[in-house]
């Protein structure tokens, strides 16, 4: 482990000078990879400089502790050392952690899609708070929303809405979000006030450049239509609303949330070539079905991942059997404890298959 990180810590200063050459800094290219290659190192570098120095200042208290002292200053000395031992503890599960494998998408944008699945009405009226619920989350860390399709049902939910999240380690945080999410509560159209169940479905795909899945012009359809609802309402006397078929997947995607033609096909093609990667790594996943799954599941639509109880303000993710009873703050946008507690999870199933 100190190998690896010495030689992390060797890049990391190797980094440093060459962001100071003066031929990298008139190289954008140069100075965006190497600007975040130095980033990604960067939790990993301060762990093991810290490290360091509590490894140092503990040899030097050992040696302090074989000296004549005095009574005060051995008892000093004392509790320095189990200071610096716990420090020295803590470091190293933390850099245990920051060593394991990285999922190569971790710090990149999401592109989420929710639809109303089980239950009509009430499913969509679900699937809109789901929406409100990743918005206030997002908004909490700082990140950027943009709305890229919506279909609304006829009581204000949404049929499907489709949005990207826009901020640094987005992926990281919402990729356990895919699967069927439940909801039991008494729906607004419901007189005899009998709790009703309702599911969505949740999709997070990273969002995937042009050079990571390459789209030909003569693989796709293009069709422009009137838009119509929620976003489109300025524009719905013009064609500007754009549906892209991709002829050899058969996949499809649609925007229509923004002013112009233009910006239409620009989002439904972000949206196609994430569609179309995320085809391919549930394929190459498929292969290896067989071998012990993640403890947070595979990301499955159709895998029922989580339970929303209105009457028992109660929130269970089945995965790792966490419930909560705090369901008003997690709907609004209040989900770092569930975050947090599904990538311990994942952390800890990487140490169990690394360990075999």
């Amino acid at each position: 482990m100190l190998d690896r990180l010495q030689a992390l810590a060797d890049r990391y200063d190797k980094l440093s000078e060459l962001l100071c050459d003066p031929d990298v800094s008139s190289d954008p290219k140069k100075l965006r990879d190497y600007s975040k290659e130095q980033s990604d190192l960067q939790e990993s570098y301060e762990a093991y400089t810290e490290y360091k120095q509590v490894v140092e200042g503990l040899e030097e208290a050992k040696v302090m502790q074989g000296e004549k002292l005095d009574d005060e200053m051995r008892e000093m000395v004392k509790m320095e050392i189990e200071e610096l031992s716990q420090r020295k503890s803590e470091l190293e599960e933390k850099i245990h952690i920051l060593l394991l494998p990285k999922d190569p998408n971790d710090d990149k944008n999401v592109i989420v899609e929710i639809r109303g699945a089980a239950g009509g009405d009430e499913a969509a009226l679900f699937a809109s708070d789901l929406y409100r619920m990743y918005t206030r989350y997002a908004d909490s860390k700082g990140w950027r929303v943009e709305l890229m399709d919506v279909s609304e049902s006829d009581l204000g939910g949404f049929k499907e809405v489709i949005f990207m999240i826009n901020g640094k380690g987005a992926y990281s945080k919402l990729k356990f979000e895919s699967g069927a999410h439940r909801v039991q509560r008494i729906p607004a159209t419901e007189s005899g006030g009998r709790i009703h169940t309702s599911t969505s479905t949740v999709a997070v795909m990273p969002e995937v450049e042009d050079v990571e899945v390459e789209i030909l012009d003569k693989d796709i359809r293009i069709d422009t239509f009137c838009s119509s609802g929620a976003g489109g309402q300025s524009v719905n006397t013009t064609k500007s609303a754009v549906r892209v078929l991709h002829v050899p997947t058969g996949i499809m995607a649609t925007c229509q949330d923004g002013k112009s033609q233009n910006e239409n096909k620009a989002k439904a093609l972000q949206v196609l070539r994430a569609r179309i990667s995320d085809i391919r790594r549930q394929e190459e996943e498929a292969k290896y079905a067989g071998e012990r799954k993640s403890k947070v599941g595979t990301g499955d639509r159709s895998e029922r991942i989580r339970t929303y109880n209105y009457p028992q303000s109660r929130v269970t993710d089945h995965r790792i059997g966490l419930t909560l009873h705090k369901l008003d703050s997690v709907m609004n946008g209040d989900m770092e404890e569930i975050i947090s507690s599904l990538t311990i999870a994942e952390q800890a199933d990487i140490m169990d298959r690394e360990s075999v």
